[in-house]
């Protein structure tokens, strides 16, 4: 026998060396699958992706003037314009950016008011950038956080990368549904407040109007007859002091219609002291409308000032009213986040509702809550990337097992004994152990968190198949051995271990090689990886634990081998069944 031979027959014919190999190998494995609990290994759905673009959303509180939101937008492209891997900067006030890919579903083309604005950023190509976009929004967002929020209390600024999967609202989703409104977004306000204190989740926001005091000009029908004035008259003078409004038209030869003429108040002019009932009456003092005998009347004659609440937006989701809260997550993966927060929900709301868990179902992380004192309820969804990421792993997790039961199947089919078919079952399992471990050491040497992601288990999957083909060449030639040439089990194994061994390393190498392209890819670097690192793993599984198992097990046996490969009305005719 070879050396190699020699090393494995001595392993396989020490019970306590086998013991130690199954130990050992029983070790690794649940070792590698401790890293998920002590966070050494992350998972997510996709990992940051590095782009050419990036957005800022800024939302100053709602019934901010589009100078206030100047004031916050001005000081963020201050911070912006310092950095040397910028091109140039777009802003867009009271509107959303062109719709892209990560505006699509983030309500972009809803936007109109004057309290909101977003920038558009565009740097360098990422091929010669050494910072990643994503690293660079990391960066900058405690610095813009900390100088710009500040400017009008209650301002929310969000960073939003373009995303390397499906596109969602946010990372992580809390829907807030309930019929209250009112107890809904007192709901919504504590449960932000959660997730601004999680480790982990930036650009925490309520996706809901505030409410704010506000003054209504209302038309006082009665004094505006007895003044001789008109409704229309008093419309008109509102509509042209604070909005502006067309009072003629003109033609041109150049152009086939009518150029409408706008006339609005200078901007100093229309502007108010302050957001006072005072200020406001102040301003209507100084106009004047004339009524039909030519007499001049004050417009605060006629008009009365009322002070009243704002009605925010209601929004409704599968025919329920609904509060989205958002949060991103700062380069880390969203279900940690989303079960620390989650128990500290159960917690705080323990106190004035009744709290149910969800079933085992697609939305299993939800919270129903009841009202001790009023016995309304609520629903607390959890929604956006995370569970995106949390349907992906179960998806795939289900592809995995049906592909181990059908791989299990087969096998049995072409053996008919279900010990063959566990070995060879087993060895491909355990090459779980390579793509854990190979995910751990991929995070130590790169600067930003390699994630576990989606592609990592898809090239799981895919080793199942590679790492069974070389546990099925072991078996297969050490029956042969036995079968064909009469070796003892025990030289049959070692020697077919010995021989297969090159064919299944310059297998590995060959997709070690082909994979090590994809692992430099920041979406398809988990596949590679765990192409790498499992292939790996399955080697030393196949020439190590492989020929332990397979010298225990009864159906490779020299004395009872013909009960599945020796014709019995011809036992001096020996065949290899296929």
């Amino acid at each position: 026998m070879s050396g190699f031979a020699r090393f494995i027959y001595n392993i396989i014919n020490s019970r306590f060396k086998k013991t130690l190999v199954i130990l050992l190998t029983a070790v690794a494995f649940f070792a590698s699958l401790m890293m998920f609990p002590t966070k050494l290994v992350l998972a997510k759905m996709l990992p940051g992706k590095s782009d050419n673009t990036y957005s800022i959303y800024v939302d100053t509180p709602t019934g901010s003037s589009i100078e206030q939101t100047r004031k916050v937008t001005k000081c963020i492209d201050n911070i912006l314009m310092k950095e040397k891997e910028i091109k140039n900067i777009s802003v867009f006030y009271a509107q959303g950016i062109p719709l892209d890919y990560a505006g699509l579903v983030k309500g972009a083309s809803m936007k109109r008011t004057e309290n909101v604005a977003e920038i558009s950023v565009n740097l360098t190509d990422k091929h010669t950038r050494d910072e990643p976009s994503f690293l660079m929004t990391q960066r900058l967002r405690p610095i813009i956080d900390k100088k710009c929020s500040n400017i009008v209390k209650g301002t929310n600024i969000k960073l939003i990368e373009q995303p390397s999967g499906p596109p969602t609202l946010a990372s992580i989703v809390v829907e807030v549904q309930g019929d209250n409104i009112k107890e809904s977004r007192k709901l919504a306000v504590e449960v932000a407040n959660i997730l601004s204190k999680t480790d982990g989740l930036v650009d925490v926001d309520v996706m809901a109007d505030e409410i704010y005091d506000k003054y209504k000009l209302i038309p006082n029908i009665d004094k505006i007859a007895r003044s001789g004035l008109s409704i229309k008259q008093v419309n008109n003078i509102l509509y042209l002091s604070f909005e502006g409004m067309i009072i003629a038209t003109k033609n041109s030869e150049n152009h086939s219609d009518q150029i409408p003429i706008f006339l609005v108040l200078s901007d100093k002019t229309k502007r108010l002291s302050n957001s006072s009932k005072d200020a406001i009456r102040s301003k209507l003092t100084s106009l004047n409308l004339m009524n039909q005998r030519g007499m001049m009347v004050p417009l605060t004659e006629v008009v009365d000032i009322k002070k009243v609440k704002s009605e925010p937006m209601i929004m409704h989701k599968d025919l329920k009213r609904s509060i989205n809260v958002i949060a991103e997550t700062d380069m880390v993966s969203q279900v940690y986040p989303l079960l620390d927060a989650r128990e500290k929900m159960i917690e705080h709301f323990s106190k004035n509702y009744i709290v149910e868990k969800a079933g085992f179902s697609t939305y299993m992380f939800d919270l129903y809550l009841t009202n001790k004192k009023t016995g309304e309820k609520f629903l607390l969804r959890w929604d956006g990337e995370m569970k995106v990421t949390l349907d992906t792993f179960r998806d795939l997790g289900a592809a995995f097992i049906a592909a181990l039961v059908l791989i299990f199947f087969l096998l049995v089919i072409y053996y008919k004994s279900f010990s063959i078919s566990g070995i060879i079952l087993i060895g491909s399992f355990l090459s779980l152990i390579g793509v854990i471990v190979g995910h751990w050491v991929a995070d130590q040497v790169t600067q930003q968190t390699f994630f576990l992601t989606a592609t990592s288990l898809i090239g799981f999957i895919a080793l199942m198949g590679i790492s069974s083909r070389n546990s099925l060449l072991l078996v297969d030639f050490a029956m042969s051995l036995m079968a064909e040439h009469g070796m003892e089990k025990k030289e049959a194994i070692a020697v077919a271990t010995a021989t297969r061994a090159k064919p299944i390393m310059l297998t590995a190498v060959a997709i070690i090689l082909g994979s090590a392209l994809l692992a430099s890819d920041p979406i398809f670097g988990g596949l590679g990886v765990a192409l790498i690192s499992g292939t790996v793993a399955a080697v030393f599984v196949s020439l190590l634990f492989v020929p332990v198992l397979m010298d225990n097990a009864k159906a490779i046996n020299g004395d009872k081998f013909e009960d599945t490969l020796i014709d019995q009305e011809h036992p001096n005719d020996i065949s290899i069944t296929r």
